[in-house]
């Protein structure tokens, strides 16, 4: 039995997320005791739900969702089933945009209604019916958004200033590759450093003894740079994220703008993708720009939080920070890992990490800063201890 998945519509077409969709579905049935339960859920067009809507409802147009209950087959045909529910992708991304919310979202509340009538709530009895169909309702969405993820998210540490200090001097100390080794001792999953091509920083024998010693997950941040690319092509980091490189900026200002280097980007991709190095793209968080990654086959988005974490007051912090949650929550339901960084702090950090949807956290100025006072070691864990403090 369990969930049945029909796509009558061009599922890439509207970005579907058929692994999503089916998981969500089947934690609903868990929730409501029916797990041994079978429903259909069919995904059609405005004109195909419009024909069902005149034919058993007597009503023009198109709606959002249907429910038919299987009880009105045959004992022996309809077995465990409870019935079908077809659902307009259409409409629902209509109000989806009506509401501020992604598609999938407004999808998943359409699936928790249509199940809700197969099981035999029916708002359209009574106005106090309507009310206990629609607290139910919310109380499986937020249900179904709390079970999303089962830890928080995994801290990786950014060495790139611990050799802007060595470089500083031009001489070997203090040492990345050392440090890397005290951030993964203290609880750090995983290490981050950017090769520029102008060497400011990180340089070649360092990425290339961070390759050899880091226990963890090596993630190289690059420009799609010829001689970036050839030196990760040999080098094969876990992975690798690429990023915009401007020769006199401090620090990474912005995202990467993925729909004016689509053409670029795909080929840097396609080239990573055959030497078995899953590519991260680092964007700003704006909905074409997750689109464009999607298409031109990233396996991740890395958003960017600066805005958020230099905003001025705490009402452009929170608008910004609604833009990191829908953009998270947008780009996970396409079918794109979801991890994020920039300018993270011990004040700053522990909002980002209870986002359910983001995977990891790249943070380096803000422990490498807090080392001079207290330690690397000790930076490392408070900033363990700021995203541990997302789950409480």
């Amino acid at each position: 039995m369990g969930i049945n998945l029909v796509f009558n519509v061009d599922r890439l077409q509207f970005h579907l997320n058929a692994g999503l969709l089916k998981q969500q579905s089947t934690v609903l049935l868990k929730l409501l005791n029916l797990q041994t339960s079978g429903v259909s859920i069919v995904f059609i067009d405005d004109r195909a739900m419009a024909e069902y809507n005149f034919t058993y409802r007597g009503k023009h147009g198109p709606t959002n969702v249907l429910s038919f209950q299987a009880e009105a087959l045959p004992a022996e045909l309809s077995g465990n089933e409870l019935g079908d529910i077809l659902i307009s992708v259409e409409t629902a991304g209509r109000e989806a945009g009506q509401k501020g919310i992604s598609l999938h979202q407004r999808i998943t509340e359409l699936i928790i209604h249509g199940i809700l009538h197969l099981t035999g709530y029916d708002h359209e009895n009574s106005t106090r019916e309507a009310l206990i169909m629609w607290e139910k309702e919310q109380l499986l969405f937020k249900q179904l958004i709390q079970q999303r993820r089962p830890t928080m998210p995994q801290l990786a540490i950014n060495v790139d200033h611990v050799a802007t200090i060595r470089q500083a001097r031009g001489i070997t100390e203090p040492d990345p590759v050392i440090a890397a080794g005290i951030c993964e001792l203290a609880g750090a999953k995983g290490i981050v450093v950017h090769l520029r091509e102008d060497r400011r920083h990180i340089q070649d024998r360092d990425v290339q003894l961070l390759r050899q010693t880091v226990k963890t997950k090596l993630n190289l941040e690059m420009a799609a740079a010829k001689e970036i690319i050839d030196i990760a092509l040999d080098l094969k980091p876990d992975m690798i994220t690429l990023v915009p490189e401007k020769r006199k900026e401090l620090t990474t200002e912005g995202g990467l703008d993925v729909i004016a280097n689509e053409k670029k980007l795909k080929k840097t991709i396609a080239k990573m993708s055959r030497a078995g190095i899953p590519v991260s793209i680092f964007i700003d968080p704006d909905a074409a720009q997750i689109e464009a990654s999607l298409e031109i086959g990233a396996t991740f988005v890395e958003l960017h939080t600066g805005r958020y974490c230099d905003a001025d007051n705490e009402k452009q912090r929170d608008n910004e920070f609604r833009l990191i949650e829908r953009s998270a929550e947008l780009a996970f339901e396409s079918g794109l890992r979801v991890n994020a960084g920039h300018g993270l702090d011990y004040r700053t950090t522990t909002r980002i990490a209870a986002l359910p949807v983001i995977e990891e956290l790249s943070i380096g100025h803000a422990v490498i800063s807090r080392a001079v006072y207290v330690g690397l070691d000790q930076a490392v864990r408070e900033m363990q201890d700021c995203i541990t403090m997302a789950g409480l």
